[in-house]
């Protein structure tokens, strides 16, 4: 019996890797979607990067560099909301790993909507970006919450 708790415990862990892999790749993916908006020159203001090393400097010192901002993005990425999403996954509305990723991507953009959005001067929602400026980023997120929920529910299914 012992044998079959490890094996648990090993599913278990291996269910955390897998939403830490799955939030680093929508999060590569994310930020490729982020740099080719940039590239093209649409809605430079709405700029997450920018945003996260801004607020990081005013808010706790770091330096002012692009390099914080993109570690904050890749540590919220793959940490916050990829651990998160596996703690939510049985809860999230949806049949399938990518229908719960999606809906999960809708509370991550909803929460960056309100929470770091204002805190950085843009105002709820980023208003103070343009009426665009939400709608984008949701776009964003979305595509973010398909690539989050196909890597992980392959993963997982990998793991049974």
């Amino acid at each position: 019996m012992p044998h079959s708790k490890n094996k648990q415990g090993y599913k278990s862990m291996n269910k955390y890797i897998s939403s830490m892999i799955a939030g680093f790749v929508a999060t590569v993916v994310l930020s490729l979607l982020m740099l080719m908006k940039q590239a093209m020159g649409l809605m430079p203001e709405l700029n997450p990067i920018m945003m996260l090393s801004n607020m990081a400097h005013m808010k706790m010192g770091l330096p002012e560099s692009m390099v914080v901002g993109w570690m904050a993005h890749f540590m919220i990425g793959t940490f916050v909301w990829g651990l998160t999403f596996s703690l939510l996954f049985k809860v999230l509305p949806g049949s399938c790993a990518i229908s719960k990723g999606v809906a999960f991507s809708v509370l991550a953009w909803f929460l960056m909507m309100i929470l770091p959005m204002p805190m950085s001067g843009a105002g709820l929602f980023g208003v103070n970006l343009g009426m665009m400026a939400p709608v984008m980023a949701l776009g964003m997120h979305l595509v973010w919450g398909v690539v989050l929920g196909y890597v992980y529910g392959r993963l997982v299914s990998k793991e049974s």
